[in-house]
């Protein structure tokens, strides 16, 4: 069971063309020297150029930061005894902190590889090369590009921006620029890519214009908490981030983003929450953006492969390769807690708990029971989303790579930032727009839906739905944009590090008796807790990352052109 072989190719070229991610994001070089000047001569060598962006450049950041500050940071996990977690869950991470440096110079490879991308299939196509497949292919990179700095600007709160990889290579120390800049960036690259990428992708499992249109949603959101009114022009950037209130502009136009999904393209929903994490079930109608994972031994496609079911999985009887990592982390409390008792669907597929059977995992045994089939973890429920079985259960689970794609955007996403977007400053809404689309996330999940909704009703489906995908940290984040206090207090609150297990007796799962709320080195959240360090390691090579005495990193503006694409071509 191999996947479509366009994916084949592109880690083969991969290989080839040395699309590494570099343990230093200031070392990095344009990689693409494969005889540059013959290489792009045919459209399907400009498209096979592309491929690596959907895998090799994200594959350090899929290790461990996807979760690690998605789901470690927001407190959906705990990990008491992970090196690369539990300071981030704790909130006391410091320049030092294992991963800290892996999750930039990850970033920044996409950032590198895609400005190489853009730039090759520019300066060296021939004239073999069809103009629509070259603006095709330079969309495909610069939504890949505009995301990862999107990454950039919401974890550090700045980024250092740039459309040419030589560029630094030879002047690596220079300043970063503004969050605002960044994201107005950002949003600029997927305002190409929803104008230039086709509406249906040329083969599957590759980016069109609704998977951008999807992820400009996300994104104008952002801008929406720093800005105060009207379109960004570096003079209305927010300095009061208790306001309580969003610029209308980037909320009216994540509307409209929102719905040219819901109303054009094709996608839908999925019938079956679980079947989303499913390996027969890649690129299914709801995915919008996958990260796409080879099948085969991890020494065979390293770079391309997918670990996240080795780091989840608790034992060998669930996924394979003897180095099962999932024992030291598990379900935090808080996000246990916050399950409604009808809401088993969802629960279900992404946290396995006392007595849940799994028909996927030990087929030949006649499935799995967790906590019957062998001993349950001692602290806490164990994380099941992206753990599908060994290579007994569905023939393509090797050592660290189960096939499995990781989803970066599904579109109940969409469904919420288009309820987030019409909700905007107010405190609930009846609008039947965003009631229909909100309900439908939780009619899937056999929940009643709502007749009216509010923030909270928002920040509690997104938690859920999306738990152990990467995206609730973010989610606190934009709050934090325009009610910083707010999200502050509700760290605090949170009960994090907390050690909680089964009890035989009550038939629930209980906190230890020991535990005293905030739990063992946790450190209390303030606003310097909202956005991470930069390494010390990055510090020493670029003095310009060093934060000074208040903790804050001097930023520079950046220099924008003309714009490429008008909002009025985009939403007419």
């Amino acid at each position: 069971m191999m996947k479509s072989n366009i994916f084949l190719i592109a880690a083969l070229l991969a290989g080839s063309m040395a699309f590494t991610a570099c343990e230093d994001f200031l070392d990095q070089k344009n990689t693409t020297d494969l005889n540059q000047g013959t290489f792009f001569e045919s459209d399907e060598a400009v498209e096979a150029a592309v491929y690596p962006l959907y895998n090799y450049v994200w594959w350090a950041f899929n290790e461990k930061a996807y979760y690690a500050f998605g789901d470690g940071r927001s407190n959906n996990i705990t990990a008491q005894y992970s090196e690369y977690i539990k300071y981030y869950g704790n909130l006391n991470e410091t320049s030092l902190t294992e991963g800290l440096d892996g999750a930039w110079n990850a970033l920044y490879s996409v950032v590198a590889q895609s400005n190489n991308a853009i730039n090759n299939i520019r300066n060296f196509s021939t004239g073999n090369v069809s103009e629509t497949v070259k603006t095709q292919c330079i969309a495909e990179a610069r939504f890949m590009r505009g995301t990862a700095y999107w990454y950039i600007a919401s974890l550090w709160g700045m980024a250092i921006i740039y459309e040419n990889t030589n560029d630094l290579t030879g002047n690596y120390v220079v300043q970063p620029h503004q969050q605002t800049d960044a994201f107005e960036f950002a949003i600029r690259d997927l305002e190409y890519a929803a104008k230039y990428l086709p509406a249906v992708a040329s083969a599957k499992g590759r980016v069109n214009k609704y998977s951008a249109y999807g992820m400009l949603s996300r994104m104008y959101l952002s801008m929406a908490g720093v800005t105060t009114d009207g379109a960004y022009n570096g003079s209305n950037i927010a300095t009061d981030f208790n306001r309580g209130t969003r610029n209308t502009y980037y909320l009216d136009l994540a509307k409209k983003a929102a719905l040219k999904v819901i109303t054009e393209s094709t996608y839908d929903l999925m019938e079956e929450y679980g079947d989303l994490f499913t390996y027969e079930n890649n690129n299914c109608k709801e995915a919008l953006f996958q990260l796409q994972w080879l099948t085969g031994t991890n020494e065979s496609i390293g770079g391309c492969n997918q670990p996240l079911g080795t780091f989840m999985g608790w034992s060998s009887m669930v996924s394979d390769g003897g180095t099962n990592w999932g024992g030291a982390m598990y379900c935090s409390w808080d996000l246990w807690c916050e399950y409604e008792a009808e809401d088993t669907k969802r629960r279900h597929a992404t946290v396995a708990s006392y007595g849940e059977y799994y028909p996927e995992l030990n087929v030949k045994g006649g499935g799995y029971t967790y906590g019957v089939t062998e001993a349950r973890a001692t602290q806490g429920a164990n994380i099941k989303k992206y753990v599908i079985g060994t290579i007994d259960d569905n023939g393509v689970s090797y050592k660290q790579s189960n096939g499995l794609n990781t989803h970066m955007l599904r579109l109940p996403e969409v469904y919420l930032n288009l309820a987030e977007a019409i909700l905007g400053n107010n405190a609930s809404t009846q609008d039947e727009t965003a009631l229909y689309y909100f309900n439908r996330i939780r009619t899937r999940a056999k929940l009643k839906g709502l007749s009216a909704i509010t923030y909270e009703d928002i920040r509690h489906e997104r938690r859920i739905e999306f738990a152990l995908e990467g995206l609730y940290w973010f989610d606190l984040l934009r709050r934090s944009y325009y009610r910083q206090q707010e999200v502050i207090n509700y760290m605090n609150s949170q009960n994090r590090n907390a050690s909680y297990d089964y009890n035989e007796t009550t038939g629930v799962y209980e906190l230890s008796e020991d535990y005293v709320a905030p739990g063992k080195g946790v450190a209390t959240a303030t606003a310097r807790s909202l956005t991470l360090p930069v390494s010390d390691s990055d510090q020493n090579k670029n003095h310009y990352l060093k934060p000074d005495v208040n903790g804050n990193v001097e930023t520079v503006v950046y220099g924008f052109g003309e714009r490429e694409v008008s909002v009025d071509e985009l939403y007419k």
